[in-house]
């Protein structure tokens, strides 16, 4: 088994997440207390108990699935010690799980700068008024010309079929009804807080910036493949660029699965929260096996050779 493990995203939180994890598993337990310890708050509490709205807020939803995805892989680790990853990726936030598990820093480090990332999203979305919408089943050029004639961004690349866009309300609102009139029908504005993977984000990239230079971070030791660039970085000033054009730029996750793939991948497991990195895997690489951690029925019913 050639195995790609990939690490969830913002929007697959939910209330209770991991709970099960914690209280029957003493390595996951483990990774939720140092989360509690480093982030000088009781981000568990929020896991385990919500509310929804403050959950999903990017200042804790952030930290919570690296956490909980975190847990997952510690959990996994416990009872496939032998299942080592050929390489690894995640979307958007789920980058830093990636790059933890390979080993590019500890899970302090990791938590410290998802905090931070966190904090400076929430801004930006505050001081722009941004939206983004989903487009399924669209010609990615039309796609693309439509976002540059009316000013936005293609935020997501997830798989053939799905595209996404993002940018300030009124111009994403005027991206979608141009392009049901190229004969795009389903389009639909997502409930989110605001314009990820736009330009209405840069400055939160730019400040992340800052603070990527003084992190510890090194090369991991398996490829991770970068949403901005869909390869593994050659150096870590090449990584860190990465994760801080990341912020405001395309997420390229299509590629980073055909990148896997052509790379020999076999088996891709998802560590974190929901199923939906591998429902895009089925729909890019339909012959993957498919493998979800999330939770303690999931890791029980998993079989790995």
């Amino acid at each position: 088994m050639k195995a790609f493990f990939v690490f969830s995203g913002q929007g697959a939180q939910a209330v209770g997440m991991g709970r099960d994890l914690y209280d029957t598993c003493g390595a996951a337990k483990r990774v939720f207390d140092e989360a509690d310890a480093v982030l000088g708050y009781k981000l568990s509490e929020i896991v385990f108990n919500g509310p929804m709205e403050k959950l999903t807020e990017s200042l804790y939803c952030q930290d919570a699935i690296y956490t909980m995805s975190c847990a997952c892989l510690a959990a996994f680790r416990e009872k496939f010690g032998n299942v080592k990853p050929m390489a690894c990726a995640g979307l958007s936030l789920g980058e830093y799980g990636a790059l933890y598990c390979a080993g590019a820093f500890d899970f302090a480090t990791g938590a410290k700068l998802l905090a931070a990332r966190g904090k400076l999203m929430d801004e930006a979305c505050r001081k722009t008024n941004g939206a983004m919408a989903s487009v399924l089943g669209g010609d990615p050029a039309v796609i693309a010309e439509v976002c540059s004639q009316i000013d936005i961004d293609v935020a997501n690349y997830n798989c053939p079929g799905q595209i996404v866009i993002s940018g300030e309300k009124a111009k994403v609102e005027a991206a979608v009804a141009e392009l049901k009139n190229r004969g795009m029908r389903k389009v639909i504005m997502l409930n989110v807080a605001g314009a990820f993977h736009s330009r209405l984000m840069r400055e939160a990239g730019e400040k992340l910036a800052e603070v990527l230079a003084e992190a510890k971070i090194e090369l991991p030791a398996v490829p991770v493949y970068h949403n901005f660039t869909a390869d593994a970085a050659a150096s870590v000033g090449d990584l860190k660029t990465a994760l801080t054009r990341q912020v405001a730029g395309s997420v390229r996750w299509e590629d980073c699965v055909r990148r896997a793939a052509a790379a020999g991948a076999d088996t891709v497991i998802e560590f974190g929260p929901g199923s939906v990195l591998t429902g895009l895997v089925r729909r890019t690489v339909p012959e993957m096996k498919l493998v979800n951690i999330n939770g303690a029925a999931s890791l029980e019913a998993a079989a790995l050779q």
